[in-house]
C-alpha cells in the first residue's frame, strides 16, 4: 500500500516531531473526529483511553500558555482558535463530530467559546469538569469570589502567604507591600506582582508531607488557592489543615451553560462511545 504524499502537511509533522511535540497528522481515511479541549489531567486520561480506537480520530487542543506542557496521547493542536467563530470554522474544516471541553475549571473564556462554537457548527458538546473541593473537619476556609476579594482578606489573616493561584492575576496582590509571598507556578510570572516575594517554579502533583514541610520551612501562616478540585494538588489543603492555617479559597467562575456535563472521565468516555455508535449506524446503508 502507499499513500499520496502531502508535502506541506508532512513537513509540518516532521518539523514538529523534531521540536519534540506531536501535532495533527494528515488525515488518510474518514473517521469520527473528537476534539478534546484539554490541558487538564482529565483531558489527558480521556485522550489516552480514546487514542488508537478503530474509526476514531482524537485531537487534543492545548492553549499554549505553559512552556513545556504534559502532552496527551493522539494528535495535538496548540494555540487559540480566534474566538468562537474561529473554533466553529476549524471544527467544520476538520470534520469534527463531537467536542469534549475538559479545560481547567477557571478557563471560562474557552468554555464560553466552546458553547457558542458548537452551536454555530451544529456539533454536540460535553463539559467534563472535575468536582470542586469542599471543606472538611478542621479546615479554616475563607471564601472569596475573586482574586481581588482574596487579596482584600489577607491582611487580617496572616503576613506570610503561600499563593498558589497561578502566574496570571498576581497584580491583584501587588499592593500588599506589608505581606511576604511564596508564589508557586509552573512558568515564570510576568507583570505586576508583590514586592516582597519568592517565586517557586514547580509542577504537581504535590504530596501532603512535602507541602507541610514547605509551609513550615517558609513560615507560612495563610494559604491562597483557587477551587480547582482534584487530587493532584489537594496536598496543600491537607497540609494547611494539619498546621491549623487559614485558607482563602477563590470560588470558580460561573460555568458556561453546556447542554451536557459530567464530572468523571468514565462518563465522558461513555458519551463519546454513544456518539461513535450513532455515527456508525448513520454510516450503514439504509441507516
Amino acid at each position: 500500500m502507499f499513500r499520496v504524499a502531502q508535502p506541506d502537511a508532512d513537513r509540518r509533522y516532521l518539523g514538529a516531531a523534531i521540536e519534540g511535540r506531536r501535532p495533527m497528522r494528515p488525515r488518510s481515511a474518514p473517521a469520527m473526529t473528537v476534539l478534546v479541549l484539554g490541558g487538564t489531567s482529565e483531558a489527558r486520561t480521556l485522550a489516552a483511553q480514546l487514542d488508537g480506537r478503530p474509526g476514531l480520530r482524537v485531537v487534543s487542543s492545548l492553549a499554549g500558555r505553559v512552556s513545556n506542557p504534559v502532552l496527551p496521547a493522539g494528535e495535538i493542536r496548540v494555540g487559540g482558535f480566534g474566538g468562537a467563530a474561529g473554533l466553529a470554522a476549524w471544527a467544520r474544516a476538520e470534520g469534527v463530530d463531537a467536542v469534549v471541553d475538559a479545560t481547567h475549571p477557571f478557563a471560562e473564556t474557552i468554555s464560553a467559546h466552546a458553547v457558542e462554537a458548537c452551536a454555530l457548527a451544529g456539533v454536540p458538546l460535553l463539559r467534563l469538569a472535575r468536582p470542586g473541593w469542599s471543606p472538611r473537619d478542621g479546615d479554616d476556609w475563607h471564601d472569596a469570589g475573586s482574586l481581588d476579594e482574596a487579596a482584600a482578606m489577607l491582611p487580617r489573616l496572616g503576613t506570610r502567604v503561600f499563593l498558589t493561584t497561578g502566574r496570571q492575576g498576581l497584580a491583584a496582590f501587588a499592593a500588599l507591600d506589608r505581606l511576604w509571598f511564596l508564589i508557586r507556578c509552573v512558568d515564570p510570572p510576568g507583570g505586576p506582582m508583590p514586592a516582597s516575594c519568592e517565586v517557586l517554579l514547580a509542577r504537581g502533583p504535590y504530596e501532603r508531607e512535602s507541602e507541610r514541610a514547605l509551609m513550615r520551612g517558609h513560615g507560612i501562616d495563610v494559604l491562597v488557592t483557587k477551587n480547582s478540585g482534584g487530587p493532584l494538588t489537594a496536598g496543600k489543603l491537607d497540609a494547611a489543615r494539619d498546621l491549623g492555617l487559614p485558607v482563602v479559597m477563590v470560588a470558580r467562575p460561573a460555568a458556561a451553560a453546556a447542554a451536557e456535563s459530567v464530572t468523571a472521565v468514565s462518563d465522558a468516555l461513555r458519551w463519546v462511545e454513544s456518539h461513535m455508535l450513532a455515527s456508525e449506524r448513520a454510516a450503514r446503508p439504509g441507516g
